[in-house]
């Protein structure tokens, strides 16, 4: 038997050896040792690390924009991501502009439509209301159903002027009229109130920015302790997401959470060019490391930028490495280092460990980071 592409020699994130075959875009075997011949071999040296590729579930890059934007391949295949959804950059009017230029990218790129139709062109895309036609997204659903794979409601002050709980009610509409498919909902200050937010979302809606520290969060700043409604909302199935970005990701938030119990179902950044060239940001790896510094085991970090959004957001060939799957690999190392991360408030920890990509598999081509 002949492949396109073995990975020799590599070490699964729970420490066993792994090789792995890959032919036509597809994984095709997975063992401990796969001897055969193959066109390109990558041979690693037992201490590199194999997973599914790595997935960012919360990123802006329609490059086209000039609020949040930034350029697919420089978040994505360079960085160690196999995968990113665009967190409703686009509505339903430009939305196939950005698919268009989407497919010219190496890296996979898909989308949650923003049910405000023309996006976030401006920073208050939901205060008004007529802004928002169901019928339209549900037009670009069906219309590219490849591509988007779900709906995006912005939920904080800045974004809905007057209207409240409103433009939520309508996305749980919208949800509902189309096969009940993924909701994102971002939060942040008040209008309107968290409790009031989490309420009116289901199990299995994507909750991003979890763990932001402003007062309209999750931790109760007076009993240094999470609020109950968060937890209810938590245990009733709401998928708790990181959305790192520039003011939404709090250490102490996230190191009370765990102290309590409670971590992340996923973990992306909510990077643009911004937030990725000056900070805090940077990349996925940046972000993963903060999860580390906050008491997450590597193992779990891997598997919330892999299995859980491939999960939420029903990619079923992606976030594991199965035969049958997307030849979609990261390769990376992990190694004792010294690294000062800074959050979104200005907040820092130190790192002792650095996870670094040094290949980046799509569809079983290779790409150096």
């Amino acid at each position: 038997m002949s492949y396109d592409l073995i990975i020799k020699n590599g070490r699964s994130i729970t420490g066993s050896r792994i090789e792995i075959a890959i032919n036509a875009g597809k994984i095709v075997k997975v063992s401990e040792q796969i001897d055969a011949d193959s066109k390109e071999e990558v041979c690693l040296d037992g201490q590199t690390y194999v997973s599914a590729g790595w997935i960012d579930d919360h990123v802006h890059c329609f490059e086209k924009m000039s609020l949040y934007y930034d350029f697919p391949d420089e978040i994505g295949v360079k960085k160690g991501v196999t995968t990113v959804i665009d967190a409703g950059t686009t509505g339903a009017e430009n939305i196939h502009e950005f698919y268009d230029l989407a497919k010219q990218a190496k890296t996979n790129v898909y989308a949650l439509v923003n049910i405000s139709k023309w996006g976030i062109i401006e920073q208050d895309e939901l205060a008004d209301l007529s802004k928002i036609k169901e019928e339209l997204v549900h037009k670009a659903l069906r219309e590219l159903p490849d591509f988007v794979v779900g709906i995006k409601a912005r939920m904080s002050k800045t974004v809905i002027g007057e209207n409240g709980i409103t433009p939520l009610e309508m996305a749980k509409k919208i949800q509902q009229a189309n096969h009940n498919l993924p909701l994102m909902v971002h939060i942040g200050s008040a209008p309107p109130q968290l409790d009031d937010i989490l309420a009116h979302m289901s199990k299995g809606d994507v909750l991003t920015h979890c763990f932001n520290g402003k007062p309209n969060g999750i931790l109760d700043k007076e009993q240094e302790k999470i609020k109950d409604f968060a937890w209810a909302a938590y245990n009733k199935g709401v998928v708790f997401d990181i959305g790192h970005g520039t003011d939404s990701f709090n250490f102490h938030v996230a190191e009370t959470a765990l102290k309590e119990g409670m971590k992340a179902a996923s973990i992306s950044t909510d990077i643009y060019i911004r937030n990725r060239e000056n900070g805090p940001v940077y990349d996925l790896a940046t972000t993963m490391e903060k999860l580390r510094v906050v008491g997450y085991e590597w193992p779990e970090i891997i598997e919330k930028v892999t299995v859980e959004p491939a999960e939420n957001f029903h990619f079923t060939t992606k976030g594991q490495v199965k035969e049958g799957y997307d030849g979609d690999l990261t390769i990376f190392t992990i190694e004792a280092g010294q690294k000062t991360l800074t959050d979104s408030n200005g907040f820092t920890r130190e790192a002792t460990e650095i996870i670094k990509p040094v290949k980046t598999i799509i569809g079983g081509v290779v790409y150096d980071n």
